[in-house]
């Protein structure tokens, strides 16, 4: 099985990722579970992120999603509908990735979430009006890709009565 962290080279390649907008209702105001990227990360340390990863070669999307999350904080996901796609390059990687991001629930108590700090320091429950004003920084800003979509999720939950996972 090949590795697909962020740091192993994979030079000419393209990589498939899969990341999940986690949502939660907390007394009426909807939020996204955003960890923050351990600090000896070499790709966007320090910075938060929407939870995913890389898929292994033949692996189903959603499965993998769901054993990213499982191996990165020790929780089970519903997984919902996927409503947005980007590509980028990835200079430490030297790949190409496809990153695909799906709505999801925690179906564990949230109190069970436990990080593992190879991958993440800390992480937060954010609102919509956050992300722009706690999210954002010098290694990710508001035309970053990740953060349109997570604006773009909040679009679709504040303005949909669907079920999204």
């Amino acid at each position: 099985m090949t590795s697909h962290d962020s740091e192993t080279i994979a030079k000419g390649q393209q990589v498939i990722t899969a990341c999940a907008f986690i949502h939660h209702n907390f007394n009426g105001v909807e939020k996204v579970f955003l960890p923050k990227r351990a600090a000896t990360k070499k790709f966007l340390p320090d910075v938060f992120e929407l939870p995913g990863g890389h898929i292994d070669f033949g692996e189903d999307l959603v499965t993998g999603l769901q054993r990213e999350i499982k191996e990165e904080f020790q929780m089970d996901i519903a997984v919902g509908d996927p409503f947005a796609a980007f590509t980028y390059i990835n200079h430490i990687k030297q790949s190409h990735s496809v990153e695909i991001i799906y709505f999801a629930r925690f179906v564990n108590p949230l109190e069970n979430l436990i990080l593992n700090p190879a991958d993440h320091s800390e992480f937060g429950w954010f609102q919509e009006k956050d992300i722009l004003t706690k999210v954002v920084d010098k290694n990710k800003n508001a035309d970053d890709d990740e953060i349109k979509a997570v604006l773009k999720g909040f679009q679709i939950l504040n303005t949909s009565s669907l079920n999204f996972g």
